[in-house]
C-alpha cells in the first residue's frame, strides 16, 4: 500500500511536471532535444490506465489530466513539423497498445435475426473519453507527413495488426468507426502487411460464417474491403476471385445479414466491375442461397439483384437471364406484397428493361404466367396496378410475342381443366366400383362423397385476347395515376424508451475520416 503511494505521488508529480513544460512549448523557445523528452514522457504518462467502470467517480482529477494531455499531444503533431524522431515510434505504439489492446465484455444483444441494428441499443466504452483521444491521436501519428512507415515497421507488425483486428468485435459503434480508418491507414502505408491483413479479415469471415454467427465488425470490415478491392489491379488475381466465391458470397448465408448487406452488395458489385466473367457464378450462388422463408432477407437480395443488373455486360446477362427470371417469377407470386412490389420495380429500370427487350422472346414466356395469374388473384391491390404496368410494358415491347405467350397461357389452362377432368371421372369411377360392394352402405359416409377435385379451385379463366389488352391497358394507366397520389410508407418504429445517454453520445462522435480531413494536411 505504502509503495503504491508513491506510485500517485510521483505519477501526479510526473502530470503537473509535464503540463507546465508543456506551456513553454508553445510559449518559450524549447530546444529540440527537450521537446523530444518531455514528449516521450507526456505519451508515459499516458500509459497510465483508469477505472471507469466499477468506480466511474474515482481519480476524476487525474482522468481529467489524462485527458488534457492527450489532447495537447493531440494539437502538437498536428500543428508542429519535425516532431516525429525515430524515439517517438515504439512510444507511441506502446501508448496505443496499453489504452487500447483489452479484453472486450461480452455481447449484451442478441445475435442472428433477433438483433435489430434499429432498436437494440450498443454498449458503449465507458473509458471513450480517453480511447478516443487515443485513436485521434494514432491517427493523426500515422497522417503525418514526418511519418516513416520504414521505422514504423518495426513496431506495427503482424501481431499489432492481429490485435488491432480483434477489438473490431467492440460494441460500441464509434470505436469501431475508428478502428476503421485506422486499419485502412495501415493497409495503405504497410505494403508488406496488406496480404497478411487480407488474410487474417477471411479467417475472421469465416469463423463468422461456419461457427460463431456473431461479430459486430462484419460491415465496417466489409467497408474497408471495399475499398481495397476498387484498387485491385487487373486481371484479377486468382485469390482474389476465390476470396470472391468463398467468402464473400457465402456471407449472404448468415440470418443477421441486414446488418451489413449494404456494404456485401458494394463489395460483389465491385467485382463485377472490375471482371465480368464473374458475373455468372456470382448470380448463380445468390440464386442457391435465395431465402425461402425470411421475407425481409429477400428484398434485401432483390435490392442486391438490381444492383447487379445495373452494372451486367449482355453477354453475361444471356447466361443467367432464364434462372434469375424463374426465380423473379417466384418474387412476383409472393404473398408477401414487399417482395412482390420490389420485383416489380425491376420494370421501372431502363437498363434492365432494355435487355428484356433484347431478350423477350425467353423472358416473357418465363414471366407471362405468373403475372397474368396474380393479375387476378393476388391480395394486394398496388400490386395489381404494378402488375399490369409490366404486362402493359410487355405487350409494346413485342405484341406478337405478347399474343402468342397469351394463347399458349390458354391453351396450358384448357390441358388443365381437361386434366381435371379426367380426374374427375376417374374418382366416378371408383366411387361406382365402391358402391357396387355389398358393404358399401356400413363404410359409406356422406361428408366425404365431394371429390378431391371438386374442392380444387379452377385458378384464373383468361379472357378474350383484345379484352386482356384493354384491361392491360386500363389498369396501367389507373395504377400510375394512383401511385402519384399514394404517400410513401414508412415504417413505425416501436416506441420503446431509449437510453438518453447512448443517443447522445453517438450523435456527439465526430467520425474518425471526418477528423482527419480537417486537420489541415
Amino acid at each position: 500500500m505504502h509503495h503504491f503511494a508513491i506510485l500517485i505521488i510521483l505519477y501526479c508529480a510526473v502530470f503537473y511536471q509535464v503540463n507546465i513544460l508543456d506551456h513553454y512549448i508553445s510559449e518559450i523557445y524549447v530546444p529540440p532535444a527537450d521537446q523530444e523528452k518531455l514528449f516521450i514522457q507526456k505519451l508515459r504518462q499516458c500509459c497510465v490506465l483508469f477505472d471507469f467502470v466499477s468506480d466511474p467517480l474515482s481519480d476524476l482529477k487525474w482522468k481529467e489530466v489524462k485527458r488534457a494531455a492527450l489532447s495537447e499531444m493531440v494539437e502538437y503533431i498536428t500543428h508542429n513539423r519535425n516532431v516525429i524522431t525515430e524515439p517517438i515510434y515504439p512510444e507511441v505504439v506502446h501508448m496505443f497498445a496499453v489504452n487500447m489492446f483489452r479484453t472486450l465484455p461480452p455481447s449484451s444483444n442478441p445475435t442472428g435475426a433477433e438483433f435489430d441494428p434499429e432498436e437494440d441499443e450498443p454498449t458503449l466504452e465507458a473509458a471513450w473519453p480517453h480511447l478516443q483521444l487515443v485513436y485521434e491521436f494514432f491517427l493523426r501519428f500515422l497522417e503525418s507527413p514526418d511519418f516513416q512507415p520504414n521505422i514504423a515497421k518495426k513496431y506495427i507488425d503482424q501481431k499489432f495488426v492481429l490485435q488491432l483486428l480483434e477489438l473490431f468485435d467492440s460494441e460500441d459503434p464509434r470505436e469501431r468507426d475508428f478502428l476503421k480508418t485506422t486499419l485502412h491507414r495501415i493497409y495503405g502505408k504497410f505494403l508488406g502487411l496488406r496480404a497478411y491483413i487480407r488474410k487474417q479479415i477471411n479467417n475472421i469471415f469465416y469463423r463468422f460464417i461456419y461457427e460463431t454467427e456473431h461479430h459486430n465488425g462484419i460491415a465496417e470490415l466489409l467497408e474497408i474491403l471495399g475499398s481495397i478491392i476498387n484498387g485491385f489491379a487487373l486481371p484479377l488475381k486468382e485469390e482474389h476471385k476465390i476470396f470472391l466465391l468463398k467468402v464473400l458470397l457465402p456471407l449472404h448465408k448468415v440470418k443477421s445479414l441486414s446488418v451489413y448487406h449494404p456494404q456485401l452488395a458494394y463489395c460483389v458489385v465491385q467485382f463485377l466491375e472490375k471482371d465480368s466473367t464473374l458475373t455468372e457464378p456470382v448470380v448463380m450462388a445468390l440464386l442457391k442461397y435465395w431465402p425461402k422463408t425470411h421475407s425481409p432477407k429477400e428484398v434485401m437480395f432483390l435490392n442486391e439483384l438490381e444492383e447487379i443488373l445495373d452494372v451486367i455486360e449482355p453477354s453475361e446477362f444471356v447466361k443467367v437471364m432464364e434462372p434469375l427470371f424463374r426465380q423473379l417469377a417466384k418474387c412476383v407470386s409472393s404473398p408477401h406484397f414487399q417482395v412482390a412490389e420490389r420485383a416489380l420495380y425491376y420494370w421501372n429500370n431502363e437498363y434492365i428493361m432494355s435487355l428484356i427487350s433484347d431478350n423477350a422472346a425467353k423472358i416473357l414466356p418465363i414471366m407471362f404466367p405468373s403475372l397474368y395469374r396474380n393479375s387476378k388473384t393476388h391480395w394486394n391491390k398496388t400490386i395489381h396496378g404494378l402488375i399490369y404496368n409490366a404486362l402493359k410494358l410487355f405487350m409494346e415491347m413485342n405484341q406478337k410475342l405478347f399474343d402468342d405467350c397469351t394463347q399458349q397461357f390458354k391453351a396450358e389452362k384448357l390441358k388443365e381443366k381437361l386434366k381435371l377432368k379426367e380426374r374427375e371421372e376417374a374418382w366416378v369411377k371408383i366411387e361406382n366400383l365402391a358402391k357396387s360392394n355389398p358393404q358399401y352402405p356400413t363404410y359409406s359416409d356422406t361428408s366425404l362423397l365431394n371429390s378431391p377435385v371438386a374442392m380444387e379451385t379452377d385458378g384464373p379463366l383468361i379472357e378474350d385476347l383484345q379484352m386482356l389488352k384493354k384491361t392491360v391497358k386500363e389498369e396501367a394507366c389507373q395504377a400510375q395515376k394512383d401511385q402519384k397520389k399514394d404517400r410513401p410508407l414508412v415504417r413505425r418504429k416501436s416506441e420503446l424508451p431509449q437510453d438518453i445517454y447512448t443517443m447522445k453520445a453517438l450523435e456527439s462522435h465526430c467520425r474518425a475520416d471526418e477528423l482527419i480531413s480537417h486537420d489541415g494536411h
